[in-house]
């Protein structure tokens, strides 16, 4: 007779995933938490290959280590799943105590960008640097407002109906001067993400649709001056328009004729990891904005559609818990930080396949940058804190002792 192995004796996939959910503090047996934690170590993971793939060539070029600069993102990778995870643990009330403080400290990083701690990169001036290190603010000024704003809204949910409490504070002043601080340091890209993230935060909120179509209006407006304004900003979109013609080989399309290239190669599966042509200096900055391209080139349609998958199902799993969830403050955070990701996502993958022109936006987890990946960790740990079965507490009641008479 053949011995049958006890069930327990081998860890079960379900068995992991019930842990994890336990680990996070969700005692319901629901997968759908550790589903979302582990979509993003996949793409934070596969990240770390393309960066370490496309900046090779230039590192080497450069006379640096060729990986120095995955050694630096897995160094800020490892922050951000620390944060991620610390963020996580927490309750709800306590991510809403943090968005005054945390709006505060946005708008202070923001002003330091034009003081001497400040640096200019690209064109742009949105970064500080001290003691060896760059950051970006307006990366975490993203997760900031939305928790601010989140936490304005929901307090306001009885006044809504009069625009002026859907306008104050949430865009004057607290939208306008994140956006206007990162306008000003000339960064097209990352101030219209933001505006992005306050109309998010303004439709989840339930804020009035009259006073959302105004704010849209003037989005779009202020956009156009933005790109109007700038004249490497307009030769983009007039070589955009131009539909990147072949003879401007070293003009302002450039980087997006070759990001076409690259996808073009990639065939159906792709060259292999590491085989990519296209980042021998042909594509300017490829572990940047343009990595999709290179992971397009080495892992082909294939690897694509898996990375587009990874994005959908993240946001099917967050809407889902955003479903279960009934504080209204978490339902605006986590469905505002997912709209972020998501959205900053696909206007990336947009701007690379040139069905945008190139404003400078970074693919969410898998392009190089500490303060993009950290940011993003970060709000992701956002939501699977407020998305987490809160504890309720009831206060026990003594019974009254009736007095007797007699």
């Amino acid at each position: 007779m053949t011995a049958k192995l006890p069930l327990g004796g081998a860890v079960r996939r379900d068995d992991v995933l019930l842990r994890i959910g336990r680990w996070l503090g969700d005692e319901s047996g629901d997968r759908t938490r550790p589903v979302i934690l582990a979509v993003v170590l996949v793409l934070a993971a596969l990240g770390l290959i393309e960066v370490a793939s496309a900046s090779s060539v230039e590192s080497v070029a450069a006379g640096k280590n060729p990986y120095d600069l995955p050694l630096k993102q897995a160094m800020w990778t490892a922050a951000g799943v620390g944060i991620m995870f610390g963020l996580a643990r927490l309750r709800t009330r306590h991510i809403r105590w943090l968005a005054w403080p945390l709006l505060g400290a946005a708008v202070v990083a923001l002003g330091l960008v034009f003081t001497p701690l400040g640096m200019t990169v690209n064109g742009n001036r949105n970064w500080l640097s001290f003691g060896g290190f760059t950051v970006q603010p307006s990366e975490f000024a993203k997760l900031a407002l939305i928790v601010w704003a989140a936490a304005v809204l929901s307090r306001k949910q009885g006044l809504l109906h009069e625009s002026k409490h859907a306008v104050v504070p949430l865009l004057v002043p607290g939208g306008l001067i994140i956006i206007g601080f990162v306008a000003l340091g000339h960064d097209l890209g990352t101030s219209m993400i933001i505006m992005m993230i306050l109309a998010a935060v303004m439709f989840y909120g339930g804020v009035r649709m009259k006073v959302f179509g105004v704010a849209g209006i003037l989005a779009a407006v202020g956009a156009l001056i933005l790109a109007a304004t700038s004249g490497n900003r307009v030769s983009r979109i007039s070589s955009w328009l131009g539909a990147g013609s072949a003879d401007d080989s070293q003009g302002v399309g450039y980087q997006a004729l070759h990001g076409q290239y690259a996808l073009a190669s990639g065939g159906w599966f792709g060259v292999g990891l590491g085989q990519s042509r296209q980042k021998w200096n042909w594509i300017p900055e490829a572990h940047n904005d343009f990595i999709f391209t290179i992971l397009g080139e080495e892992l082909g349609l294939a690897g694509t559609l898996m990375v587009l998958g990874l994005f959908t199902v993240l946001a099917v799993a967050v809407f889902k818990v955003i479903a279960r969830t009934e504080d209204t403050f978490a339902r605006i955070v986590s469905s505002s930080v997912i709209t972020w990701i998501i959205g900053q996502a696909v206007v990336n993958i947009a701007m690379v396949t040139s069905l945008l022109p190139v404003i400078g936006v970074p693919l969410p987890f898998i392009s190089y940058g500490g303060s993009a990946m950290v940011s993003s960790l970060a709000g992701i740990g956002v939501i699977l804190a407020v998305t987490r079965p809160q504890p309720v507490h009831t206060r026990s009641k003594k019974p009254r002792l009736a007095a007797s008479r007699g």
